[in-house]
């Protein structure tokens, strides 16, 4: 188990049963990158996975 994970599993606990629609979860990460600028670049990236889950692969 990556380091991680531990996040994940602690989300998928508590909140796993929880509905959220995409933009709710779009403007908590901007407000958790408006408390922490050093991620803005991790978090545009899995935005940006999140948001082209449906294209084809370009490989």
């Amino acid at each position: 188990m990556y380091f991680t994970d531990r996040g994940i599993e602690e989300l998928d606990n508590r909140r796993g049963q929880e509905e959220v629609t995409f933009s709710w979860l779009a403007e908590e990460l901007r407000h958790f990158v408006d408390l922490n600028p050093e991620f803005e670049t991790p978090i545009e990236r899995l935005a940006t996975y999140l948001a082209r889950l449906d294209d084809e692969d370009d490989d």
